[in-house]
Protein backbone atom coordinates (compact mmCIF):
# COMPACT_ATOMS: atom_id res chain seq x y z
CA UNK A 1 0.00 0.00 0.00
CA UNK A 2 1.25 3.77 -0.23
CA UNK A 3 2.43 5.37 2.75
CA UNK A 4 3.15 9.16 3.23
CA UNK A 5 6.94 8.88 2.50
CA UNK A 6 6.36 7.18 -0.79
CA UNK A 7 4.27 9.70 -1.88
CA UNK A 8 6.82 12.36 -1.03
CA UNK A 9 9.10 9.85 -3.18
CA UNK A 10 6.69 10.24 -5.97
CA UNK A 11 7.15 14.25 -6.82
CA UNK A 12 10.26 13.45 -8.39
CA UNK A 13 9.35 11.04 -10.82
CA UNK A 14 5.45 12.96 -11.40
CA UNK A 15 6.50 13.90 -15.02
CA UNK A 16 7.56 10.69 -15.88
CA UNK A 17 4.25 8.89 -14.86
CA UNK A 18 2.33 11.45 -16.29
CA UNK A 19 3.62 11.18 -19.99
CA UNK A 20 3.11 7.58 -19.69
CA UNK A 21 -0.04 7.38 -18.67
CA UNK A 22 -0.70 9.69 -21.07
CA UNK A 23 0.95 8.52 -23.91
CA UNK A 24 -1.47 5.13 -23.17
CA UNK A 25 -4.41 6.75 -23.35
CA UNK A 26 -3.44 8.37 -26.80
CA UNK A 27 -3.03 4.41 -27.68
CA UNK A 28 -6.07 3.34 -26.22
CA UNK A 29 -8.30 5.24 -29.77
CA UNK A 30 -5.55 4.31 -31.59
CA UNK A 31 -4.68 1.14 -31.69
CA UNK A 32 -6.60 -0.35 -28.72
CA UNK A 33 -3.61 -0.92 -26.36
CA UNK A 34 -5.98 -3.84 -26.44
CA UNK A 35 -3.84 -5.79 -28.41
CA UNK A 36 -6.58 -7.67 -30.35
CA UNK A 37 -4.27 -9.92 -32.80
CA UNK A 38 -7.00 -11.66 -34.90
CA UNK A 39 -5.49 -14.81 -35.69
CA UNK A 40 -6.90 -16.08 -39.27
CA UNK A 41 -5.27 -18.14 -41.77
CA UNK A 42 -6.78 -15.91 -44.73
CA UNK A 43 -4.70 -13.03 -43.33
CA UNK A 44 -1.88 -12.02 -46.14
CA UNK A 45 1.31 -14.17 -46.26
CA UNK A 46 4.35 -11.60 -45.12
CA UNK A 47 6.39 -10.82 -47.71
CA UNK A 48 9.52 -13.18 -48.37
CA UNK A 49 8.20 -15.52 -47.00
CA UNK A 50 9.65 -19.10 -47.04
CA UNK A 51 8.33 -21.43 -45.22
CA UNK A 52 4.71 -21.42 -42.83
CA UNK A 53 3.54 -22.90 -39.75
CA UNK A 54 0.10 -23.46 -38.21
CA UNK A 55 0.49 -23.63 -34.38
CA UNK A 56 -1.85 -25.51 -32.01
CA UNK A 57 -3.11 -22.64 -30.82
CA UNK A 58 -4.31 -21.28 -33.84
CA UNK A 59 -1.53 -18.71 -34.35
CA UNK A 60 0.17 -18.81 -37.84
CA UNK A 61 3.71 -18.23 -38.63
CA UNK A 62 5.26 -17.09 -41.65
CA UNK A 63 9.25 -17.93 -41.53
CA UNK A 64 10.29 -14.62 -43.52
CA UNK A 65 13.82 -14.08 -44.96
CA UNK A 66 15.86 -12.08 -42.68
CA UNK A 67 16.92 -9.57 -45.44
CA UNK A 68 12.97 -8.49 -46.17
CA UNK A 69 11.88 -8.25 -42.70
CA UNK A 70 9.24 -5.43 -41.73
CA UNK A 71 12.22 -3.46 -40.42
CA UNK A 72 13.59 -2.22 -43.86
CA UNK A 73 10.74 -0.13 -44.71
CA UNK A 74 11.70 2.25 -42.22
CA UNK A 75 13.02 4.75 -43.85
CA UNK A 76 16.15 5.59 -42.24
CA UNK A 77 16.89 1.98 -42.47
CA UNK A 78 16.74 1.72 -46.02
CA UNK A 79 20.55 0.48 -46.25
CA UNK A 80 20.86 -0.51 -42.87
CA UNK A 81 23.20 -3.68 -42.26
CA UNK A 82 22.20 -6.24 -40.39
CA UNK A 83 24.18 -6.90 -37.35
CA UNK A 84 23.68 -10.69 -36.18
CA UNK A 85 24.80 -10.30 -32.61
CA UNK A 86 26.33 -7.55 -30.36
CA UNK A 87 29.69 -5.70 -29.68
CA UNK A 88 29.58 -6.59 -26.27
CA UNK A 89 27.81 -10.10 -24.27
CA UNK A 90 24.60 -9.74 -22.76
CA UNK A 91 24.82 -11.57 -19.48
CA UNK A 92 22.24 -14.38 -18.52
CA UNK A 93 19.84 -14.19 -15.61
CA UNK A 94 19.59 -16.42 -13.38
CA UNK A 95 16.46 -18.07 -12.06
CA UNK A 96 15.01 -20.07 -9.39
CA UNK A 97 14.60 -23.65 -9.44
CA UNK A 98 14.92 -23.77 -13.38
CA UNK A 99 12.13 -21.57 -13.57
CA UNK A 100 13.57 -20.12 -16.95
CA UNK A 101 11.45 -22.91 -19.13
CA UNK A 102 10.40 -20.80 -21.58
CA UNK A 103 8.29 -22.16 -25.01
CA UNK A 104 5.88 -21.35 -28.05
CA UNK A 105 3.77 -23.84 -29.16
CA UNK A 106 4.27 -23.26 -33.02
CA UNK A 107 7.89 -24.85 -32.51
CA UNK A 108 6.19 -28.36 -32.07
CA UNK A 109 5.01 -28.09 -35.61
CA UNK A 110 8.62 -27.19 -37.13
CA UNK A 111 11.06 -24.35 -37.04
CA UNK A 112 12.19 -21.68 -39.38
CA UNK A 113 14.88 -22.28 -41.65
CA UNK A 114 18.15 -20.63 -40.90
CA UNK A 115 18.38 -16.27 -42.54
CA UNK A 116 14.66 -16.78 -41.98
CA UNK A 117 12.89 -15.24 -38.50
CA UNK A 118 9.36 -16.16 -37.60
CA UNK A 119 6.18 -13.58 -37.69
CA UNK A 120 2.74 -13.86 -36.73
CA UNK A 121 -0.06 -13.53 -39.34
CA UNK A 122 -2.02 -10.72 -37.37
CA UNK A 123 -4.33 -7.81 -38.53
CA UNK A 124 -1.78 -4.25 -38.62
CA UNK A 125 -4.75 -1.87 -40.04
CA UNK A 126 -5.41 -0.49 -36.05
CA UNK A 127 -1.96 0.69 -36.51
CA UNK A 128 -2.84 3.76 -38.71
CA UNK A 129 -2.90 6.29 -36.10
CA UNK A 130 -2.12 9.76 -38.25
CA UNK A 131 -5.92 10.04 -38.97
CA UNK A 132 -7.70 9.55 -35.81
CA UNK A 133 -5.00 10.66 -33.07
CA UNK A 134 -6.87 14.02 -32.83
CA UNK A 135 -10.06 13.12 -31.54
CA UNK A 136 -9.05 11.88 -28.36
CA UNK A 137 -11.12 13.20 -25.62
CA UNK A 138 -9.15 13.17 -22.57
CA UNK A 139 -12.43 13.48 -20.75
CA UNK A 140 -13.81 9.96 -21.43
CA UNK A 141 -10.79 7.65 -22.35
CA UNK A 142 -10.30 4.80 -20.51
CA UNK A 143 -8.12 4.80 -18.10
CA UNK A 144 -4.85 2.59 -17.21
CA UNK A 145 -3.15 1.52 -14.12
CA UNK A 146 0.16 0.83 -12.98
CA UNK A 147 2.20 -0.72 -10.06
CA UNK A 148 6.01 0.04 -11.27
CA UNK A 149 8.84 1.04 -9.67
CA UNK A 150 11.14 4.33 -11.95
CA UNK A 151 14.85 4.94 -11.26
CA UNK A 152 15.20 8.47 -12.83
CA UNK A 153 18.02 10.69 -12.33
CA UNK A 154 21.22 9.57 -14.35
CA UNK A 155 22.33 8.29 -17.79
CA UNK A 156 20.65 4.17 -18.35
CA UNK A 157 22.45 2.16 -20.97
CA UNK A 158 20.51 -0.80 -20.35
CA UNK A 159 18.12 -2.65 -18.33
CA UNK A 160 17.02 -6.03 -16.52
CA UNK A 161 14.83 -7.98 -14.67
CA UNK A 162 13.27 -11.22 -14.39
CA UNK A 163 9.41 -11.16 -14.88
CA UNK A 164 7.10 -13.61 -12.94
CA UNK A 165 5.02 -14.94 -15.82
CA UNK A 166 1.14 -15.14 -14.99
CA UNK A 167 -2.16 -15.66 -17.01
CA UNK A 168 -4.75 -13.09 -15.40
CA UNK A 169 -8.00 -12.67 -15.85
CA UNK A 170 -9.34 -10.04 -18.22
CA UNK A 171 -12.26 -8.12 -18.56
CA UNK A 172 -13.76 -7.15 -22.35
CA UNK A 173 -11.50 -5.01 -24.42
CA UNK A 174 -8.67 -4.64 -21.66
CA UNK A 175 -5.16 -5.97 -21.02
CA UNK A 176 -3.22 -6.89 -18.25
CA UNK A 177 1.10 -6.99 -18.95
CA UNK A 178 3.94 -6.78 -16.98
CA UNK A 179 7.26 -4.93 -19.17
CA UNK A 180 10.26 -3.21 -19.00
CA UNK A 181 10.16 0.82 -20.19
CA UNK A 182 13.51 2.23 -21.03
CA UNK A 183 12.72 5.60 -22.17
CA UNK A 184 13.75 9.44 -22.50
CA UNK A 185 12.96 12.40 -23.30
CA UNK A 186 9.67 14.51 -22.26
CA UNK A 187 5.92 14.79 -24.01
CA UNK A 188 6.30 14.40 -27.99
CA UNK A 189 10.11 14.12 -27.51
CA UNK A 190 9.12 11.06 -25.70
CA UNK A 191 11.08 8.21 -26.70
CA UNK A 192 10.10 4.34 -25.27
CA UNK A 193 11.53 0.53 -25.61
CA UNK A 194 9.30 -1.40 -23.89
CA UNK A 195 9.26 -5.48 -23.57
CA UNK A 196 7.67 -8.05 -21.72
CA UNK A 197 4.28 -10.16 -21.51
CA UNK A 198 0.74 -9.37 -21.94
CA UNK A 199 -2.50 -10.81 -21.61
CA UNK A 200 -5.83 -9.01 -23.90
CA UNK A 201 -9.27 -9.84 -23.22
CA UNK A 202 -10.82 -12.40 -25.83
CA UNK A 203 -7.11 -14.36 -26.34
CA UNK A 204 -6.71 -15.87 -22.78
CA UNK A 205 -3.19 -16.51 -23.51
CA UNK A 206 -0.13 -14.81 -22.12
CA UNK A 207 2.35 -13.21 -24.89
CA UNK A 208 5.81 -11.78 -25.38
CA UNK A 209 5.76 -8.80 -26.67
CA UNK A 210 7.60 -5.47 -27.67
CA UNK A 211 6.63 -1.72 -28.28
CA UNK A 212 8.71 1.02 -29.05
CA UNK A 213 7.91 5.04 -30.14
CA UNK A 214 10.00 7.88 -30.97
CA UNK A 215 7.09 10.93 -30.82
CA UNK A 216 5.30 10.41 -27.84
CA UNK A 217 3.45 7.47 -29.05
CA UNK A 218 1.69 9.84 -31.82
CA UNK A 219 3.03 8.47 -34.78
CA UNK A 220 5.77 6.37 -34.70
CA UNK A 221 6.17 2.80 -33.45
CA UNK A 222 4.12 -0.10 -32.74
CA UNK A 223 3.59 -3.38 -30.88
CA UNK A 224 6.36 -6.27 -32.19
CA UNK A 225 6.85 -6.63 -35.92
CA UNK A 226 3.85 -4.49 -37.35
CA UNK A 227 5.53 -1.83 -38.22
CA UNK A 228 8.84 -1.38 -39.48
CA UNK A 229 11.62 -0.52 -37.10
CA UNK A 230 13.00 -3.82 -34.68
CA UNK A 231 15.07 -5.81 -36.25
CA UNK A 232 14.92 -9.47 -35.48
CA UNK A 233 17.82 -11.90 -35.93
CA UNK A 234 16.54 -14.85 -33.61
CA UNK A 235 14.63 -17.77 -35.65
CA UNK A 236 13.11 -19.30 -32.79
CA UNK A 237 11.00 -16.90 -31.11
CA UNK A 238 7.88 -15.09 -32.44
CA UNK A 239 6.85 -11.89 -31.02
CA UNK A 240 3.21 -11.93 -30.29
CA UNK A 241 2.73 -15.72 -29.80
CA UNK A 242 2.20 -17.29 -26.63
CA UNK A 243 4.58 -18.30 -24.18
CA UNK A 244 4.47 -21.48 -21.43
CA UNK A 245 4.81 -22.18 -18.96
CA UNK A 246 2.96 -19.67 -17.04
CA UNK A 247 2.70 -19.27 -12.78
CA UNK A 248 -0.13 -20.96 -10.71
CA UNK A 249 -0.96 -20.18 -7.27
CA UNK A 250 0.73 -21.35 -4.54
CA UNK A 251 2.63 -24.06 -6.66
CA UNK A 252 5.52 -23.65 -9.58
CA UNK A 253 6.32 -20.08 -10.15
CA UNK A 254 7.61 -19.40 -13.46
CA UNK A 255 9.75 -16.42 -15.08
CA UNK A 256 11.11 -14.99 -18.32
CA UNK A 257 14.29 -13.06 -17.77
CA UNK A 258 14.61 -9.59 -20.33
CA UNK A 259 17.54 -7.58 -20.81
CA UNK A 260 17.85 -4.84 -23.09
CA UNK A 261 21.30 -2.86 -23.63
CA UNK A 262 22.87 -0.22 -25.75
CA UNK A 263 25.72 -1.65 -28.02
CA UNK A 264 27.88 1.32 -27.65
CA UNK A 265 29.86 0.56 -30.98
CA UNK A 266 26.82 0.66 -33.15
CA UNK A 267 24.20 2.45 -31.37
CA UNK A 268 21.60 -0.39 -31.25
CA UNK A 269 19.75 -1.45 -28.33
CA UNK A 270 19.80 -5.31 -27.90
CA UNK A 271 17.05 -7.06 -26.50
CA UNK A 272 17.40 -10.93 -25.04
CA UNK A 273 14.51 -13.20 -23.76
CA UNK A 274 15.29 -16.04 -21.72
CA UNK A 275 18.84 -15.76 -22.70
CA UNK A 276 18.56 -15.85 -26.03
CA UNK A 277 19.65 -12.46 -28.30
CA UNK A 278 16.12 -11.79 -30.48
CA UNK A 279 17.24 -8.37 -31.97
CA UNK A 280 17.50 -5.27 -31.50
CA UNK A 281 16.11 -1.35 -32.14
CA UNK A 282 18.09 0.70 -34.41
CA UNK A 283 19.40 3.57 -32.55
CA UNK A 284 19.27 5.63 -35.87
CA UNK A 285 15.07 5.65 -35.03
CA UNK A 286 15.39 7.02 -31.96
CA UNK A 287 15.56 10.65 -31.03
CA UNK A 288 16.31 11.32 -27.22
CA UNK A 289 17.13 7.76 -27.07
CA UNK A 290 20.19 7.93 -29.64
CA UNK A 291 21.95 8.48 -27.11
CA UNK A 292 21.00 7.15 -23.48
CA UNK A 293 17.81 6.55 -21.54
CA UNK A 294 17.23 9.08 -18.67
CA UNK A 295 14.31 6.27 -16.99
CA UNK A 296 13.66 3.14 -16.60
CA UNK A 297 10.10 1.57 -15.23
CA UNK A 298 9.93 -2.14 -14.17
CA UNK A 299 6.06 -3.35 -13.36
CA UNK A 300 2.51 -4.18 -14.16
CA UNK A 301 -0.14 -1.83 -16.15
CA UNK A 302 -3.51 -2.96 -16.73
CA UNK A 303 -6.81 -0.88 -18.90
CA UNK A 304 -9.97 -0.19 -16.79
CA UNK A 305 -12.81 1.00 -18.95
CA UNK A 306 -15.26 1.60 -15.84
CA UNK A 307 -17.95 -0.20 -17.06
CA UNK A 308 -21.44 1.47 -15.77
CA UNK A 309 -19.06 3.29 -13.34
CA UNK A 310 -17.93 0.50 -11.92
CA UNK A 311 -14.22 -0.29 -11.63
CA UNK A 312 -13.20 -3.66 -14.26
CA UNK A 313 -12.54 -7.22 -12.20
CA UNK A 314 -9.23 -7.29 -14.68
CA UNK A 315 -6.08 -8.96 -12.62
CA UNK A 316 -3.17 -7.57 -12.49
CA UNK A 317 -0.47 -10.20 -12.34
CA UNK A 318 -1.55 -13.14 -10.52
CA UNK A 319 -4.60 -10.76 -9.20
CA UNK A 320 -3.33 -10.82 -5.60
CA UNK A 321 -1.79 -8.23 -3.78
CA UNK A 322 2.15 -7.54 -2.66
CA UNK A 323 1.81 -8.53 0.60
CA UNK A 324 0.73 -12.04 0.03
CA UNK A 325 4.43 -12.69 -1.26
CA UNK A 326 6.10 -15.34 -2.84
CA UNK A 327 4.24 -17.93 -4.79
CA UNK A 328 1.12 -15.77 -4.48
CA UNK A 329 1.38 -12.40 -5.58
CA UNK A 330 3.33 -11.23 -8.94
CA UNK A 331 6.91 -9.99 -8.72
CA UNK A 332 10.18 -8.85 -10.57
CA UNK A 333 13.62 -9.72 -9.08
CA UNK A 334 16.69 -8.98 -10.06
CA UNK A 335 16.37 -5.64 -11.62
CA UNK A 336 19.50 -4.23 -12.32
CA UNK A 337 20.93 -1.31 -14.83
CA UNK A 338 23.74 -0.67 -17.36
CA UNK A 339 25.97 2.42 -16.24
CA UNK A 340 27.98 4.16 -18.77
CA UNK A 341 31.13 2.00 -18.43
CA UNK A 342 28.86 -0.79 -18.96
CA UNK A 343 28.69 -2.17 -15.69
CA UNK A 344 25.26 -3.83 -14.46
CA UNK A 345 24.15 -2.19 -11.34
CA UNK A 346 21.39 -2.67 -8.47
CA UNK A 347 19.05 0.61 -8.65
CA UNK A 348 19.97 1.76 -5.11
CA UNK A 349 16.56 3.99 -5.19
CA UNK A 350 13.45 3.34 -6.31
CA UNK A 351 10.28 5.24 -6.47
CA UNK A 352 7.24 2.94 -6.08
CA UNK A 353 4.02 4.10 -8.02
CA UNK A 354 0.63 2.24 -7.54
CA UNK A 355 -2.24 4.40 -9.45
CA UNK A 356 -4.88 3.01 -6.97
CA UNK A 357 -2.89 1.12 -4.19
CA UNK A 358 -6.93 0.20 -3.17
CA UNK A 359 -7.04 -1.79 -6.13
CA UNK A 360 -3.46 -2.47 -7.28
CA UNK A 361 -0.40 -2.28 -5.00
CA UNK A 362 3.23 -2.58 -4.78
CA UNK A 363 5.65 -3.58 -2.45
CA UNK A 364 9.69 -3.74 -2.48
CA UNK A 365 11.15 -6.38 -1.42
CA UNK A 366 14.29 -6.29 1.70
CA UNK A 367 15.09 -10.46 0.50
CA UNK A 368 18.28 -9.90 -1.39
CA UNK A 369 18.70 -13.48 -2.69
CA UNK A 370 16.53 -12.18 -5.51
CA UNK A 371 18.81 -8.93 -5.93
CA UNK A 372 17.12 -5.30 -6.15
CA UNK A 373 12.89 -7.27 -6.26
CA UNK A 374 9.31 -6.11 -5.59
CA UNK A 375 5.98 -7.96 -4.99
CA UNK A 376 3.06 -6.51 -6.73
CA UNK A 377 -0.40 -7.12 -8.39
CA UNK A 378 -4.37 -7.10 -7.63
CA UNK A 379 -7.47 -8.74 -8.80
CA UNK A 380 -9.17 -5.01 -9.75
CA UNK A 381 -13.11 -4.63 -8.08
CA UNK A 382 -13.82 -5.43 -4.28
CA UNK A 383 -15.10 -3.55 -1.86
CA UNK A 384 -12.03 -1.89 -1.15
CA UNK A 385 -11.79 -1.22 -5.09
CA UNK A 386 -15.44 0.11 -5.92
Amino acid sequence: MANGNQSTKLKAGDCIFFLIILSHFLIIFVDGRRVEFLKNRELLMHEGTVKTIESEDGDVIDCVDIYKQPAFNHPLLKNHTIQMEPSMHLREIEAENNSNIFSQNWLKNGECPDETIPIIRTQASVFQRKQIKNSVDFNTAPGHEYAQVTLVGGNYYGAQAAINVWNPITSKDEFSLAQIWVLSGQEKELNSMEAGWIVSSGENQTKLFIFWTSDGYQSTGCYNLLCPGFVQVNKNIALGSAIAPVSSYGEKQYEIGIIIRKDRQTGNWWLQVQNQLLGYWPGSIFTSLAESSTAINWGGEITNNMVEGQHTQTFMGSGHFSDEGFGKASYFWNLAYFDDSGTLKGPESLTPFATNPSCYDILIADNMDHGVSFYYGGSGFSSQCP
